[in-house]
């Protein structure tokens, strides 16, 4: 039985590019895979804090010394690193946003990137414990980043996300990029826009 994790972090909802060509990769993946499992996950409807001192002291707390209240602070953190455990397959909707990733997203990520669980330092090197995950990123963006534009050099997103993936063992990674959406506020007809994006969202969702 297979399982895929599904993760929004977009604001706009309906509105988003992201979301609709990640909600055409669970669509198509789940006729491909009648039998399994999605978990969703909405980042914009999970309240995620910040990390603080005392986050990091529980998880650096041996899981037999935790107090209740160190338990409490890393509860959230437990269940978003089951789901991670959980899942085969990832698939995530990433607007760009300021040319990083979503201010939900990188909470996210603090949360899950934890040692011990995520990443160890075992034999005094980091080591990624998330091993034999696929993931997928869908990212959307205003303007056109992609390699050999003039803009390229402003695209922090698929180079931190690869990494920070990267470092907790998820290597198998694939980006699909929907470039130039502000043409959408400009009058271009939103379904010309994603048909290619969604051919290719969906092509790939049958390969995986």
């Amino acid at each position: 039985m297979a399982t895929l994790l599904h993760i929004d972090s977009s604001p706009l909802y309906g509105r988003s590019i992201s979301r609709q060509l990640t909600d055409a990769f669970v669509t198509q993946w789940k006729s491909s895979h009648p039998e399994e499992t999605v978990i969703d996950r909405d980042l914009n409807a999970t309240a995620i804090p910040p990390v603080t001192a005392e986050w990091v002291g529980a998880a650096y707390t041996p899981e037999e010394a935790r107090t209740p209240q160190q338990k409490e602070l890393l509860a959230l953190s437990d269940t978003l690193l089951a789901e991670l455990e959980q899942a085969d397959e990832y698939v995530f909707g990433v607007p760009m946003h300021n040319f990083g990733v979503p201010s939900v997203l990188k909470l996210w990520i603090d949360q899950i990137a934890r040692v011990g669980r995520a990443f160890s330092y075992a034999d005094g090197t980091p080591k990624g414990l998330i091993t034999g995950k696929k993931a997928t990123f869908i990212i959307a963006t205003g303007g056109i980043y992609d390699p050999q534009t003039q803009m390229a050099s402003f695209n922090f997103v698929e180079p931190y996300l690869r990494s920070v993936f990267g470092f907790l063992g998820v290597t198998d990674v694939t980006f699909l990029t929907a470039g130039g959406t502000a043409a959408l506020n400009y009058g271009q007809d939103r379904d010309a826009f994603l048909a290619p994006h969604l051919q290719a969202v969906q092509t790939h969702a049958q390969t995986i």
